[in-house]
């Protein structure tokens, strides 16, 4: 059942001897709806709705028209200048209600340009269903033409650039973008790590930076794009070439120029120009660069990734595919969490321990606490890493992202709908 009803009527002109009754007809029967009353009901474009007279001696049903004015103002309305902001305006709402089962009404000939939208605007987490609204449009009857129910690729591409252009005018949330950078790297390279303010996602875990989008999260594909194209113009390089890891909490490196595997944790690349971005939510981003071969690396370490070597493994591709020197690789862990919010099941945590008693505290309770940052310091020198190459406890880069709501995301602290920073590097062009 639907939680949520939306009723598109933007741009209808009513006619009260026509339509009225048929609009007034839909919406006492949705109002009205005992066996599963929704959470949520909304009209959209309520505002541009007019009752038409047709000259100075036409019948006008008043009552008709008194009747819809009043259950009008029943439902929530929502009239904005777009449909992008219409529809985004909408999702806010039906987000902070915590309602994902939508049902939208409308005219048959809208179905396929609305549902581009929500396409765009909405995730996987969202089941939606379409009803048609049965009120004859103006000067037409209910037939409508085949092609007004199809999208052409310049009405697409139309709609694509309504998104973007409303998403680019929305302000900043939580503050400035802050980006963290280490002064290890030479600035041959871009990079740093992102923290989680400066960007528009606003649901709560999500707020405000989040640079991923799954089926599993309410923050959609347009909206990641728009604050890493925010991230871009900050950080001085270009979006459309940029590369994130696909993760599988494993060891596997992708080589840029290859063949892009189904799931990576690691990139590295000797191109110029191209930016490569391992993704962090208490897992460690890891960034790598080799000023004397000019070639780089990132790579998402968490507790399985570390403990099957994704760092070194990592290195050792920069090394056969570049021919860097382990001596000139410069390693930096960013943001991640820390031993005094991490725990693991002791069998799991075993593994830490054989490594280094040292990466792990209450060894003999039944969830110790996990050090995965000691242990890929260890890891990395243990495979000739120089332990002054290695950058992990200075800066803002040694914070516990579970400890710092205030500056990053972590799913440790917020759940399945957590948001996600990144550490980047590029090659300057």
């Amino acid at each position: 059942m639907a939680e949520a009803i939306l009723i598109d009527l933007s741009g209808l002109k009513l006619n009260s001897q026509k339509n009225c009754p048929s609009l007034l007809k839909t919406l006492n029967a949705v109002r009205c709806n005992d066996t599963a009353k929704p959470k949520f009901l909304c009209i959209m474009g309520c505002s541009n709705i007019s009752c038409e007279k047709g000259g100075a001696h036409a019948n006008c049903d008043l009552e008709t028209c008194s009747g819809l004015a009043a259950l009008l103002r029943e439902f929530e309305t929502v009239s904005s200048s777009s449909m992008a902001a219409s529809l985004y305006t909408i999702k806010q709402r039906i987000d902070e209600k915590n309602l994902t089962r939508i049902k939208v009404i409308l005219p048959a000939h809208r179905k396929a340009f609305v549902k581009v939208f929500i396409d765009h605007l909405f995730t996987d987490v969202y089941t939606f269903e379409f009803e048609d609204l049965q009120v004859p449009l103006r000067g037409d009857p209910l037939k409508q033409p085949a092609e007004m129910n199809m999208i052409t690729p310049q009405e697409l591409e139309k709609i694509k650039n309504e998104i973007e252009t409303y998403l680019r005018s929305l302000p900043a949330l939580k503050g400035e973008l802050t980006i963290i950078t280490s002064p290890m790297i030479p600035d041959i390279f871009i990079h740093g790590f992102t923290t989680r303010t400066g960007g528009i996602s606003y649901i709560p875990t999500l707020s405000s930076f989040n640079l991923f989008s799954s089926s599993k999260r309410r923050d959609p594909k347009a909206v990641v794009q728009e604050n890493l194209r925010r991230l871009a113009n900050v950080a001085g390089f270009n979006a459309d070439k940029f590369y994130r890891i696909k993760t599988d909490h494993s060891s596997d490196i992708w080589i840029l120029d290859r063949k892009e595997p189904e799931s990576y944790d690691g990139i590295t690349t000797n191109q110029r120009g191209v930016t490569i971005a391992a993704l962090g939510a208490d897992c460690i981003p890891i960034v790598f660069a080799d000023p004397v071969k000019k070639a780089c690396g990132v790579a998402h370490s968490g507790w399985k990734g570390t403990l099957l070597g994704v760092a070194m493994a990592t290195v050792n591709a920069m090394m056969v595919e570049y021919g860097c020197s382990v001596e000139d690789i410069i390693v930096v862990l960013g943001p991640s969490v820390g031993p005094c919010c991490f725990t693991l099941p002791r069998e799991s945590a075993k593994a830490f321990h054989n490594l280094d008693p040292k990466c792990v505290r209450l060894f003999d309770s039944p969830n110790p606490y996990v050090d995965i940052r000691k242990a890929t310091r260890i890891l990395l020198e243990r495979g000739g890493i120089l332990p002054q190459n290695i950058q992990d406890q200075n800066h803002d880069l040694n914070l516990c992202t579970s400890c710092h709501p205030d500056k990053f995301f972590s799913r440790v602290r917020d759940g399945l709908n957590f948001g996600t920073q990144i550490g980047f590097i590029s090659i300057r062009e």
